[in-house]
């Protein structure tokens, strides 16, 4: 693919690049927070195929403990060694010793590859939090991104927009992780209000979403030299007091030079073009997360994932390498323009046009939103709350791999 978005003879007929949205776009108009009646998604979801340039079978290293791999540094901070007992820290003052019979356990709330996440109190303070229990036999891989996720967060405590990290132990051998406990995601709560409340998120929430997830990726980039690399909704997480957080950094990549280079981390369907070319040799930046912000808000500003579903990896390397983007559009004024330009300059396919979250932290679309008193606390818990009287769950367990192919 050329520089200027153009793809080369060997991929097919050249393409016209796509305009250029206008970073410098204003619009004075004040905008009123609406429902406006929403048809209902297409019903298309997001698919993609297991992806591997290599079929064959590498042979798998002995399986080790979560303790034998924890590096001396990561266990003097997660208090102390990662003993049966810890420290649980709730705030700069509020220091508990405590072991897991301290820990009352009110039932899971999610599954995924390493274990369970169950909502659990802390007797002593009466925190309710999220207990991560991860299994003492996942494998070499499955304890790297563990060990990732948890550097991650322990070094972010400091940065609203990311979940805070509380304490950990260990518990008959498995990896007790106790966490920040958030309400919802954002990939059941926009589905909740587009599918069942048939209403579109009002845009001044969603701006107030992009807001704290930009700050949260640049927090990654600018103090940890980290890139996210799994932006999507069922990783943006919201709670009853307004509180938006980023989560889940086990495939976070460390950037040198400002580049990453490990090509197969991520959920497919939200990968900017430049990460899933392979005819591309060179590594990627920050902007590829710009590019599934970008897929993500589409998605739920829209209540349906931007591209029609995929049969397999081939058809999704057809569509996002060498077609063109999807665009954002102002049918029957549904958003503003400034939503709309920041959408589509999200998802300029050239990726060195792209822009980096310092420019996207000056777009009107978010600069200055965090001056605007909308009350996101009153429309969650709205939307929580009809959650609870049609008996829907607000928390999302994970499903498999095989659950998104066609």
């Amino acid at each position: 693919m050329s520089k200027n978005g153009e793809v080369s003879s060997n991929q097919g007929p050249s393409r016209p690049s796509m305009p250029k949205p206008d970073l410098n776009l204003f619009c004075s108009d004040k905008r009123k927070i609406l429902h406006p009646p929403l048809g209902g998604p297409s019903g298309d979801s997001a698919a993609f195929m297991p992806f591997s340039q290599n079929t064959a079978q590498k042979p798998r290293l002995p399986s080790r403990t979560i303790r034998d791999v924890l590096p001396d540094n990561t266990r003097c901070r997660i208090y102390p060694s990662m003993q049966s007992s810890g420290k649980l820290q709730l705030s700069a003052t509020e220091i508990y010793d405590f072991t897991a019979d301290d820990l009352q356990d009110l039932g899971e709330i999610g599954r995924g590859a390493f274990g369970a996440v169950n909502k659990m109190v802390h007797r002593k303070s009466n925190r309710v939090m999220a207990v991560k229990r991860i299994r003492s036999t996942v494998d070499e891989k499955e304890q790297k991104q563990l060990l990732m996720d948890l550097e991650v967060v322990m070094k972010s405590n400091e940065c609203p927009y990311i979940v805070q990290f509380y304490g950990a132990l260990f518990k008959e051998g498995d990896c007790w992780i106790c966490m920040e406990l958030m309400d919802t995601s954002l990939d059941k709560f926009y589905k909740f209000t587009c599918e069942r409340m048939q209403r579109r998120i009002p845009e001044i929430i969603i701006a107030k979403i992009t807001l704290a997830t930009v700050k949260a990726l640049n927090y990654l980039k600018e103090k940890l030299k980290i890139i996210h690399r799994d932006v999507k909704p069922s990783n943006i997480l919201l709670d009853r007091r307004g509180n938006i957080k980023l989560c889940d950094f086990g495939i976070s990549g460390k950037l040198v030079d400002s580049i990453a280079r490990t090509r197969d981390a991520g959920c497919r369907p939200y990968m900017a073009p430049e990460r899933i070319d392979p005819g591309r040799a060179r590594g990627y930046d920050v902007r590829s997360d710009v590019w599934s912000l970008g897929i993500t808000l589409m998605e739920v500003a829209t209540g349906s994932f931007p591209y029609p579903r995929w049969g397999s990896v081939f058809e999704q390397l057809q569509q996002v390498v060498q077609g063109d983007p999807p665009r954002l559009t102002n049918k029957n004024n549904a958003f503003s323009s400034n939503f709309v330009n920041f959408v589509n300059t999200c998802l300029i396919k050239e990726e060195t046009q792209r822009p980096k979250y310092n420019r996207l932290l000056e777009h009107p679309f978010i600069k200055g939103i965090d001056q605007n008193r909308v009350d996101v606390a009153a429309y969650v818990c709205e939307v929580l709350d009809a959650m609870e009287r049609n008996g829907v769950s607000p928390f999302t367990t994970d499903q498999p791999a095989q659950a998104w192919i066609d």
